[in-house]
């Protein structure tokens, strides 16, 4: 694994980026792909994994709860957060839906440059997107 260090991070992107990782499981793929869509296509999202599936271990009203769901990790911009969470509330099936997000502390200035053109509508600024 490499750690980022001031060789392999551009100048600009050695403090903490604006990008976030948001996190939020779903009870279907159906639901998982419908939902990663939906936050790709309103420029909330640059990018949504749909990892499946993971098993869940939690408590949930009182009980011990276990369950086969389909994980979302969606990439996106810390201004965008309110935007993702409300699209995932409004239309996911949970009664109370996972969304966390997490910070990008660094990343290829050239991923980073193309999160930054899809989220601003500039989708030609940077050649790409590269494999997720």
């Amino acid at each position: 694994m490499v750690t980022p260090n001031a060789e392999n991070v551009s100048a600009e992107r050695r403090g903490m980026t604006d990008k976030i990782v948001v996190l939020s499981t779903c009870g279907s793929e159906e639901e998982a792909a419908r939902l990663a869509r939906e936050l790709v296509s309103t420029r909330a999202a640059v990018c949504v994994n749909i990892v499946a599936p993971v098993r869940s271990i939690y408590r949930w009203k009182g009980q011990i709860e276990e369950a086969s769901e389909w994980l979302l990790i969606a990439k996106t911009s810390r201004d965008l957060f309110d935007r993702v969470r409300s699209a995932l509330e409004a239309a996911h099936s949970y009664e109370l839906p996972e969304v966390l997000a997490l910070p990008i502390i660094a990343g290829s200035p050239n991923y980073l440059a193309w999160m930054t053109g899809e989220v601003n509508g500039e989708a030609d600024a940077v050649k790409g997107p590269p494999a997720a």
